[in-house]
């Protein structure tokens, strides 16, 4: 009898222990076919997060280049419709009168005034700044000048550069302005206006057109245009416009004796030297 229950206690003893070890044996496989899917499912995952993060980074690549394609486009168009008014506003000018151009423009001309000299000028910002030649403010105690409304009012000297006969002034106040044109678009033949005040009659008006280009100066530079325009004493310091009522230039000197034989200096050149005088770039 007691061998019996000696053979039944280690029968289920083998089975307990048994039963623990295939326990321990599929608990090790669970664990590690847990692990093994935890890992299918973190690479699936980091595959699809690489997946659709090149997806947004060429979608937004392509939607730059799609932006930057439309803002070029866009660009262009305005500076071509730019253009375009530009040029029908130089045909219809050409073809008509310069009348509604001077009357924009002459709101922008001064006459400066010495007690030794009278000249010309005209207003480059709307704060009053004035551009004129330098031997019209070189000799004289006092300096005014008149608006095309009729206001005397004192100026004074900001800066001069004596190479190029340039003076920037200044007056208080807020005024109608002119706009420096791209002296390197001029053609000769194109026409062109002066205003000024030629033997102190003011705001005098002559019309021309550009004979030569990049003419030499007395300051022995090629920056002069040349053209047939009218000019007179009091017309130094005034401006020539284009047809479109910007500056190309700043009325100097004229040839003695001739006839119709005028110089201003380029509107490039002026830009540069009031610029420089400011010691910034003011004028665009």
């Amino acid at each position: 009898m007691k061998k019996h229950i000696n053979a039944l206690y280690i029968l289920v003893t083998f089975a307990l222990v048994f039963q623990i070890i295939t326990l321990v044996f599929v608990t090790i496989q669970f664990s590690k076919s847990n692990a093994k899917t935890n890992f299918e499912i973190a690479r699936v995952e980091e595959n699809l997060t690489s997946h659709f993060t090149n997806l947004l980074n060429e979608y937004d690549k392509m939607n730059q280049r799609n932006f930057n394609e439309l803002s070029i486009a866009l660009t262009k168009q305005i500076t071509q419709q730019q253009t375009v008014e530009r040029e029908v506003k130089l045909l219809k000018t050409g073809q008509e009168d310069f009348s509604s151009v001077i009357e924009g423009a002459v709101k922008g001309v001064v006459a400066v005034m010495t007690e030794n000299s009278v000249g010309s000028g005209f207003i480059i910002t709307s704060d009053g700044y004035i551009v004129t030649n330098y031997h019209v403010v070189q000799t004289g105690d006092s300096l005014n000048v008149l608006t095309y409304d009729q206001k005397a009012i004192p100026a004074e000297i900001i800066g001069i550069d004596r190479l190029r006969d340039l003076a920037l002034l200044k007056i208080n106040g807020n005024y109608p302005f002119l706009k420096l044109a791209n002296s390197d678009n001029l053609q000769v033949g194109r026409k062109v206006i002066a205003i000024g005040n030629p033997l102190g009659l003011s705001f005098t008006v002559t019309e021309g057109i550009i004979s030569a280009l990049h003419r030499e100066g007395p300051n022995g530079i090629e920056e002069y245009i040349q053209t047939d325009v009218s000019l007179n004493p009091g017309n130094s310091g005034g401006p020539l416009l284009d047809t479109s009522g910007d500056i190309v230039g700043i009325n100097n000197f004229k040839i003695g004796g001739a006839e119709s034989i005028g110089f201003a200096l380029e509107s490039n050149s002026i830009r540069q030297s009031i610029n420089a005088i400011f010691g910034k770039t003011v004028i665009e």
